[in-house]
């Protein structure tokens, strides 16, 4: 009895004595933990994704792909296989399976430390993932441990089961289990088989060792691995776990179904501007944007998005090849690849370039194989030689190229090519080469009632070049900044058949004499404002301004957002500053709308991880949405407090005599719409940059196409001959969902009839082409015999154009009666005008 006494007195002791060790251990290790309370407010880093109107993925952006989804919202089938692959006794054990540890610890003494495996709970992995570091270490398990418990007391099972999967890295560069089953499956978590379950199970102890191609075998053994403890566990019956071991391992990667991404648009201008101003908005990084987990609901019309960049994409080839030059992609593949088809692919594979066009039809990367007398032999990527097309490009295809034809070619070298096809029945023509245009521009367009951005299209391509030429390029406007001189006078007493002297002009600046011209270099004296927007004249436009004030100018520009700070110069009449496309198409919206401001926007809500709404774009206030019932045929009332930046009638005004550029003047043979539309033409000094930008009564759009560094894009370019047809091949079809009408006159409006030409009253009764009802305020009246001129010297030293003698004109009224009117000015040569 002593003796057992004895032995019972030294384990007594001993025990006591590990518990105090044990104790202290604990003690020492948990004093300056990090607090687990910090999983109380966890926000994964979840990608941010932009939708269209209709719910449809647009576009992603991720720090590292990973998608939230509450634990509520998680199939069992997939918490009941990673519970089996990672921890069965998760919902029993307090934070740390004791006998885990000590078979772990057991194998480790029996193998002399060769065999260490982990006895980690997913709790104790939530600890080590989020709180501590990775390390090999006693310490860190010490730790683990004890926090595990910690957050045992302070959470449930679900939520840290929640954390966990969504945080854990399940491979192919994917984390948490939503991601990985679209990036595994293409599938969301609530299809997943039991097979497909398992297999994403199999990834968080060696995430990147079990791939389903290079390591095909080790992932299915796993993966049944996992299914048997699943059977064993009671998830599955014998049915279901004989289906799931017969799965042979269909995935993405495999090529058993489509890849997410591929199922996505690649990312264009309009997706990439929104995080570039969301980010600016929110005063965030691009990584923080990327991690927000921000549903963003943007603006964009898809049809119309497609429509914007077919246009300009359009014009740009085609002026491109107006000017014959062969440039390629730039990019070789070694000769020595070509004599392996093997070879050429790969490396064609490697090369970077553009591979997002799909102009006509879509643009496919291919090399030279060599260069015959009359063909080019090429390799298509991503084409089979079995292909029905011969892989040549006949030498009639090159005609438009100057210079010898074997001067432009070398094998090897990567281009790009399409199909070319019958209109009629899509039938194959030949193999056509193409090129990205090293001419560029901007298109966009815009609802102008709530500046809401429908399409936007930033240059040809968004992967050969993503600087977006619609909201990031600083251009003169030339021609088409003219609306707002005539806008400034206008509200400044003017009206559209205010006569305004066209002669020289000559004003003394500190580089000397500036001599001013119309693009024509004629000279067409008194001439009413009508015309003289009409046929973009600047020595009119220089003179309105420097009697309307150019300070007064200057501050309309800015009112109406064209330029924060515009030069005080008469210069800047003819539009010598810089400003952005972006900024001139919803200027000309506050036109269209009736002179109202309009903020434009490519954003309509953007909500945070939570689904909150923390920004939307619309702030008008519905009146009666809160109301019952409504009488019948009364919709609810719909109130706006947006500020008017310009008087009705002067918009109106402006709106009519930008319909006549249109019907008669500088855009009148590249715009032929079946709504009124009202619009300018611009063309800087040497045509370095053409701009088109109008409006119907829905919609705005403009377009600006020059080189990024500017240099002339030839004689002859204008605005309304290179961007006119772009406007008209958009507008074309968006008139076609959207309308448009009549642009509404405002009640106050008092119609006089006026001869365009000279400005003479004409009487109510006058008909024909050149009778215009204008529109004047109440009580205004044309005051005829009054000539501007600007204060400038009529500049005696050089003659006026006399184009047609000083004759007056007999015209006949809808009464029968007869009338005169004044010398009709003609116009010589059509021209958007410019800077000089």
């Amino acid at each position: 009895m002593s003796f057992l006494g004895s032995i019972f007195s030294l384990l007594t002791l001993g025990t006591l004595m590990a518990g105090l060790i044990l104790g202290g251990i604990f003690h020492v290790y948990g004093k300056d933990l990090p607090s687990h309370e910090v999983l109380a407010q966890y926000t994964p880093k979840t990608l941010s994704r932009i939708y269209d109107g209709e719910g449809q993925i647009l576009d992603e952006f991720a720090a590292e792909r990973r998608l939230f989804t509450p634990a509520e919202e998680i199939p069992d089938l997939v918490k009941h296989a990673f519970i089996s692959a990672e921890d069965k006794n998760f919902y029993t054990h307090a934070g740390y399976d004791a006998r885990g540890i000590g078979a772990a610890l057991f194998e480790a003494v029996a193998s002399r430390g060769e065999t260490l495996r982990g006895a980690s709970t997913i709790t104790q992995q939530v600890m080590k993932n989020e709180l501590l570091d990775g390390s090999r270490r006693v310490e860190r398990k010490v730790k683990e441990i004890i926090l595990a418990t910690r957050v045992e007391q302070a959470m449930s099972k679900d939520r840290i089961l929640e954390i966990y999967l969504t945080e854990i890295d399940l491979g192919v560069r994917s984390f948490g289990v939503t991601a990985a089953a679209l990036s595994y499956f293409n599938k969301p978590l609530a299809q997943l088989t039991p097979a497909e379950a398992a297999f994403l199970a199999v990834h968080p102890k060696a995430p990147y060792s079990y791939h389903p191609v290079k390591n095909r075998e080790d992932a299915i053994d796993r993966r049944n691995f996992i299914l048997r403890e699943m059977y064993q566990n009671g998830y599955l019956t014998r049915e279901e776990y004989d289906e799931a071991l017969a799965d042979p391992l269909r995935t993405v990667q495999n090529g058993d179904f489509p890849s997410y991404q591929s199922e996505r648009p690649d990312r264009d201008y309009f997706t990439a501007e929104i995080r570039r101003r969301v980010t600016q908005q929110f005063g965030m990084s691009e990584e923080q944007f990327s991690s927000a987990g921000f549903s963003i609901r943007a603006t964009v019309d898809p049809d119309l998005q497609v429509e914007a960049e077919n246009a300009l994409q359009r014009a740009l080839e085609s002026f491109d090849r107006s000017v014959g030059e062969w440039r390629g992609t730039g990019k070789s593949i070694p000769v020595e690849a070509l004599e392996s088809e093997a070879a050429w692919r790969a490396a064609l594979g490697n090369t970077v370039v553009p591979r997002d066009i799909a102009l006509e039809n879509p643009w496919h990367v291919a090399v030279v194989l060599a260069v015959d007398e009359n063909q080019l032999q090429i390799g298509i990527e991503g084409m089979a030689e079995s292909d029905a097309e011969p892989w040549i490009v006949p030498r009639n295809d090159i005609e438009w190229m100057r210079g010898n034809f074997f001067d432009n070619f070398a094998p090897g070298d990567v281009v790009h090519v399409r199909r070319m096809t019958q209109d009629t029945d899509g039938a194959f023509i030949r193999w056509t080469l193409r090129q990205v245009p090293e001419v560029t521009g901007g298109f966009m367009a815009m609802d102008v009632n709530t500046g809401r951005v429908l399409a936007m299209q930033g240059g040809f391509s968004f992967q050969s070049s993503n600087f977006n030429r619609a909201t990031q390029a600083q251009r003169q406007p030339g021609s088409a900044f003219k609306p707002f001189v005539y806008a400034a006078a206008l509200d400044s007493g003017y009206s559209p058949a205010t006569i305004v002297v066209d002669a020289p002009i000559e004003i003394n600046t500190p580089q000397g004499i500036w001599r001013p011209k119309n693009a024509s270099n004629q000279f067409y004296g008194p001439t009413p404002l009508r015309t003289g927007i009409e046929q973009s004249r600047n020595l009119m436009t220089i003179r309105l301004a420097q009697e309307v004030g150019i300070g007064v100018v200057a501050d309309y520009a800015e009112k109406f957002g064209v330029y924060d700070d515009m030069n005080r110069v008469l210069a800047a009449s003819l539009g010598s500053d810089e400003t952005t496309l972006f900024k001139m198409v919803a200027a000309y919206s506050m036109f269209a709308n009736g002179g109202e401001r309009v903020e434009p926007t490519l954003v309509d809500r953007v909500q945070d991880r939570n689904g909150e709404t923390i920004y939307r774009h619309d702030q008008r206030t519905c009146e009666d949405c809160s109301a019952l019932v409504l009488a019948a045929g009364q919709a609810p009332r719909i109130s706006s407090n947006r500020e008017r930046v310009m008087n009705e009638i002067t918009a109106y005004q402006l709106t009519s005599m930008l319909q006549g550029v249109v019907q008669r003047g500088t855009a009148r043979s590249a715009v032929n719409l079946p709504v009124p539309i009202a619009g300018k033409t611009g063309t800087t000094n040497d045509a370095k940059d053409v701009w088109f930008v109008g409006f119907s009564s829905n919609i705005a759009a403009g377009c600006f196409i020059g080189y990024d560094t500017p240099r002339s894009l030839g004689r002859g370019a204008s605005g309304g001959g290179i961007c006119g047809p772009v406007f008209n091949q958009f507008m074309s079809e968006a008139i076609k969902q959207y309308g448009g009408g009549p642009f509404e006159a405002p009640e106050e409006c008092q119609f006089i009839k006026i001869d365009r030409l000279s400005g003479a009253r004409l009487p109510d009764s006058a008909s024909g082409a050149n009778v215009i009802a204008e529109c004047f305020r109440p009580g205004e009246e044309p005051i005829f015999g009054i000539t501007f001129d600007g204060g400038f010297a009529m500049g005696g030293d050089l003659e006026l154009f006399d184009e047609v003698s000083a004759q007056t004109r007999q015209i006949t009224t809808s009464t029968g009666q007869s009338t005169t009117v004044g010398p009709r000015a003609t116009f010589g040569s059509l021209s958007s005008g410019g800077l000089y």
